[in-house]
């Protein structure tokens, strides 16, 4: 990557996290882009120039927190040492893990969700569409092995996700402790892998 835009890359990531700190200390509707420009020592002109409005640094935000979750779940999918029961609960815990560790103590920051759901929502039919995916591919590793039987592995990604949405809306993270949440979770997931397998 060239400098110039390594060095533009940085300074999104640096506008990024300053606007994160606003918008989880003030919500994201009190904090405007002067103040955001403002926390980053620059001018509001300056700081357009990277993004044109409050919602597209939102956006950016919102990106930027679903690839490190994917990243995360991918993992999961990707590890040799879980049978495919093995990967459905530890997909099911991961989400759940991230998820609350962002969102849980940002009560704030569910403006953002709200705002960015209402605004973006190409950004959570892609995020929908990347975990569908993820779990498809756990569910058809489990047929080819004899684990599971499964006629069609996409709807059942589908009710899957249906069946885990509680432990992958942040709005839903400050209802419970961490670990209230596991337990529930693991429920869920025993009860899940009890119908997909043989």
């Amino acid at each position: 990557m060239p400098q110039v835009q390594q060095d533009q890359a940085l300074v999104r990531s640096q506008i990024l996290d300053a606007a994160r700190e606003r918008f989880t200390r003030y919500g994201f509707g009190k904090t405007t882009m002067a103040e955001i420009a403002r926390d980053c020592g620059m001018s509001a002109a300056n700081l357009y120039r990277y993004f044109e409005n409050k919602h597209d640094i939102g956006a950016a935000m919102t990106r930027r927190c679903l690839g490190e979750k994917a990243t995360a779940l991918k993992e999961v999918v990707d590890n040799p040492e879980y049978s495919a029961p093995g990967k459905i609960r530890q997909f099911i815990l991961a989400n759940l893990r991230y998820t609350h560790n962002e969102w849980s103590s940002q009560p704030h920051m569910s403006e953002l969700v709200d705002a960015i759901t209402g605004a973006r929502p190409d950004l959570v039919s892609q995020y929908m569409a990347q975990t569908r995916g993820l779990l498809k591919q756990i569910i058809d590793e489990g047929v080819a092995r004899g684990e599971f039987a499964v006629e069609d592995s996409r709807a059942t990604a589908e009710s899957v996700m249906a069946a885990t949405f509680l432990f992958d809306y942040p709005n839903m993270m400050s209802l419970y402790p961490l670990e209230v949440f596991e337990q529930k979770a693991v429920m869920v997931a025993d009860l899940i892998v009890h119908g997909l397998m043989k």
